[in-house]
């Protein structure tokens, strides 16, 4: 046995130290794919061939441990899950044996040969082990079969068949322990009743490679398997997901896409191209890596794997799917073994440190390694970017800030002009027609006073003003309520080939839903859809952006044909219209800022800030005359100059930050305050990031303030990521809905526990943030959902049944959906739109 020596990492950003091996031996017989087992004391593995050897984790200094019992190689190895006695298990051609280390140690002090109990005898080639989680009962993966074995009275207490090739693993549910599930070299796995003995799930052939390597992550409920060639497959355990592919990752270009510590190779060695997972096991970040307690996000919560592979090994996320950290061997060049044939890693919850046993793919060595995680882990993390942002500002607006000019020049601005009584007022005396010169007689005396004058409009002012008091503004929205799930009503929105783009709620009350068309219009209805609703008209292009003001008064409008429009609800309106002289670029997006101080948007490489002002006086004489204007106060390229694809910001309270992405695939922070560029990371998407989405919240709800420095992006055929604007890294990733070449939206619910997406499949999805695969899918629509978005205000009660009928056409409808709330019969809507193409279009429904 060698002494520990301690190996240090020569590359660039590698601090401390990363890797101790602690233990060597080498094996009279080639030890290239030899069986490894690793538990919180010891490390099993057989020398020799036959004979089973046990190194003490804890205490280096004491003496290997040697079992004795086996005539034919050893094949398979497995400890126990109870610490007391804590039992290993070893299986060869021969005989199945069983072990208790306690009574195995006593025997060698006594000086004498420790014995185990035969489980069973010429059972073929064993493969895997697998211990149940009260060691009751053990797994037996021989051939293509599972043999399940009393511990106790040592009988067979089922056999489970049904595999085409050799069972390479197997593990018992943590929570439903009577659950086994088995993979095999026939590329596919298999949920079994081992007390019945009945198959309950069978997937398909899952790839073109044996599948060797398995794991179930309690967190998470989720099912993690390896094959050959660096594949690894995820699969949702939770009753109800039919055991769904939650996602495939390539551990190949995965560590491509990290930066490798390759300072100490030889110039011309290059790492092992194949990367066959030969082992998975738990691993605990809980103290390292920091995640924002909010909605299940919180690092106790989220699930990290080790790796084993024969070129190094690997941190994986399970909520983000990355990489948290890459070992690879051949990076030290003091460690003994460089390729593996076999590895197993152990790591304790809460410990810094890790074992890993490892077998030379080429040689006879066997060694035992410590690894310091922490070290680890930091060394290969960036800085945190955005360590020092928050949404919610921490400082006062400082003097030469872009967000400093309302003061500045609304003091310049003269005041409208009030209506004065008009007895008080004196009257000057003023020509009937244009013409300075022409005076009349008569008019310099006090023109007649109207005592009484009717008002048309009460009945509307009454019902705006009572909805406004009696409306959902008097509720909170509920934290805990469950999300929109079943249909409420659906609206025919165009009768002609005109694609419904964007969907918005007003953000004051949640009482207006605006919806921008293909077909250059503007639609505004109730929240209920009751009505008609009012036609917004004057673009020449496709709407492609709706954004409410804070007080729901305006609404703003972006369209292809290049101009920017702000729209006044209440007279239905057009107030102001900025050009194409003014963007040297089309305008991508658009949106209220500050409090509905400014008009934040991006044309081309450039953000852009608007300062306004709406004339709401009537003059009936010069009405043509547009008295609304804008000026351009900000304007701000992107690191690069790349092209704006989106971007976000809060209006709903004072904030400097703007969140923007570009065409290059990077996400880049702006401080308006300081009027400069504050963080930015490279390589968000696969592609460039179609909409960032940040979670606001609403006027009814009052969240955790962490929680408003969450953000999602989404980009075509690369899901949804969730990040964290403080560290700018992504907590969790979203997989599951089709969404390859349409850009589909996302919205986040108003408590912001769910993220609600688009997709291909003519159906809307609904994901948990404490999960990475969706909770719902709700369906209703014939064709790609295109937007989403929730109600921000109190639950809405559901209205009558009506029904619509129309000839044929393309079927833009707005869905609503509804979840049940725990007070009374309230509902809460989340809106959908969708490109449907019938023959003749669907009617209004309303079920819960």
């Amino acid at each position: 046995m060698g002494e520990p020596r301690g190996i240090f990492c020569s590359a660039q950003g590698c601090v401390g130290d990363v890797i101790i091996e602690q233990r060597l031996v080498e094996s009279k017989e080639p030890a290239s794919h030899v069986p490894l087992a690793c538990s919180a004391q010891y490390c099993a593995f057989p020398v020799d061939g036959n004979v089973l050897c046990l190194w003490n984790t804890k205490d280096p200094s004491y003496q290997p441990l040697t079992l004795q019992g086996h005539h034919e190689p050893i094949t398979a190895v497995a400890f126990g899950n109870t610490v007391s006695p804590l039992l290993i298990c070893s299986a060869s051609q021969d005989y199945v044996i069983m072990w208790s280390l306690d009574e195995c140690r006593q025997k060698v002090l006594q000086g004498l040969s420790p014995r185990g109990v035969i489980m069973g005898t010429l059972l073929g080639q064993v493969l895997c082990l697998r211990l149940s989680p009260d060691d009751r009962t053990v797994a037996v993966c021989a051939g293509n079969k599972i043999l399940m074995l009393d511990i106790e009275s040592r009988s067979i207490l089922a056999e489970l068949e049904g595999h085409q090739g050799h069972v390479t693993a197997a593990e018992f549910c943590p929570w439903q322990t009577h659950i086994i599930i088995s993979v095999s070299e026939d590329r596919s796995f298999k949920v079994w009743d081992h007390h019945v003995g009945s198959l309950i799930y069978n997937s398909p052939v899952l790839t073109a490679f044996p599948l060797l390597s398995l794991l179930i992550d309690a967190k998470s409920r989720q099912l993690v398997t390896g094959c050959a060639n660096g594949q690894l497959w995820i699969f949702s355990l939770v009753e109800g997901h039919h055991y769904r592919c939650v996602t495939r990752v390539s551990l190949k270009k995965k560590k491509e896409s990290q930066r490798p510590c390759t300072h100490g190779l030889e110039k011309g060695e290059e790492v092992e191209a194949s990367l066959p997972i030969l082992g998975l096991a738990p691993c605990d970040l809980s103290a390292i890596v920091s995640a924002p307690c909010v909605w299940g996000l919180s690092s106790e919560t989220t699930s990290c794997l080790w790796i084993g592979s024969s070129a190094g090994l690997f941190i994986f996320n399970l909520a983000n799917f990355e990489l948290e950290a890459v070992l690879h061997y051949r990076d030290f060049r003091s460690l003994s073994i460089h390729v593996a044939g076999s590895c197993a890693v152990m790591s304790k919850a809460n410990d810094d440190k890790a074992i890993c046993l490892l077998t030379s793919l080429f040689g006879r060595k066997i060694v035992m390694l410590e690894i310091r995680v922490a070290a680890l882990v930091r060394s290969q993390q960036g800085h945190d970017a955005g360590r020092h942002l928050s949404v919610l500002p921490r400082t006062c607006v400082g003097p030469t800030s872009p967000l400093c000019f309302t003061t500045a020049k609304e003091s310049k601005t003269p005041p409208a002009p009030q209506r004065q009584s008009a007895g008080r007022s004196t009257v000057k005396d003023q020509p009937l027609v244009f013409h300075t010169k022409v005076r009349s007689s008569g008019y310099a005396s006090a023109p007649h006073i109207t005592m009484f004058s009717p008002k048309a409009n009460t009945r509307k002012r009454g019902d705006h003003s009572s909805r406004r008091r009696d409306g959902p503004r008097c509720k909170e929205y509920p934290l805990e309520s469950s999300p929109p799930t079943k249909l409420y009503k659906q609206r025919v929105l165009a009768h002609g080939p005109a694609a419904a783009h964007c969907v918005q709620y007003s953000a004051g009350d949640g009482q207006w839903l605006a919806c921008g068309l293909a077909n250059h219009l503007l639609l505004v209805f109730r929240a209920d859809l009751s009505g008609t609703p009012t036609v917004f008209s004057g673009h020449d292009g496709a709407v492609s952006t709706v954004c409410w003001s804070h007080d729901s008064r305006w609404l703003l409008s972006a369209s292809q044909d290049g101009t920017l429009r702000l729209w006044s609800l209440r007279r239905a309106e057009l107030a102001l219209c900025v050009g194409k002289d003014v963007f040297s670029k089309p305008v991508r997006s658009a949106q209220f800022y500050y409090v509905d101080t400014f008009v934040l948007l991006s044309s081309g490489p450039e953000l852009q800030l608007l300062k306004y002002h709406i004339d709401t006086c009537k003059d009936e004489i010069q009405r043509y005359k547009q008295k609304s204007r804008c000026k351009r106060v900000f304007r701000l390229p992107t690191t690069g100059r790349t092209e704006i694809t989106s971007l976000s910001a809060v209006n709903d309270f004072y904030s400097y930050l703007v969140l923007t992405a570009g065409r290059n695939r990077t996400l880049e922070v702006f401080d308006l305050n300081a009027g400069r560029s504050a963080a930015m990371t490279v390589e968000v998407h696969s592609r460039p990031v179609h909409q960032i989405c940040q979670n606001k919240g609403s006027s009814f709800t009052t969240q955790q303030h962490e929680a408003y420095n969450l953000f999602a992006t989404t980009a075509s055929g690369d899901g949804i990521k969730l990040w964290d604007l403080r560290t700018l890294r992504c907590e969790r990733r979203f997989e599951g809905h089709p969404n390859h070449g349409y850009p589909c939206g996302i919205a986040f619910s108003p408590c912001g526990r769910y993220v609600a997406s688009g997709a291909e499949d003519r159906h809307a999805y609904m994901y948990d943030l404490g999960s990475s695969t969706f909770s719902h899918r709700l369906a209703g629509h014939k064709d790609t959902v295109t937007s989403v978005a929730f109600s921000p205000a109190a639950p809405q009660r559901a209205c009558p049944e009506t029904q619509e009928e129309a000839s044929f056409g393309r079927d833009f409808s707005v869905l609503l959906r509804e979840g049940r709330l725990p007070i009374g019969n309230h509902y809460w809507a989340q809106c959908l739109l969708s490109m449907n193409w019938c023959w003749t279009l669907s009617e209004v429904v309303y079920t819960y």
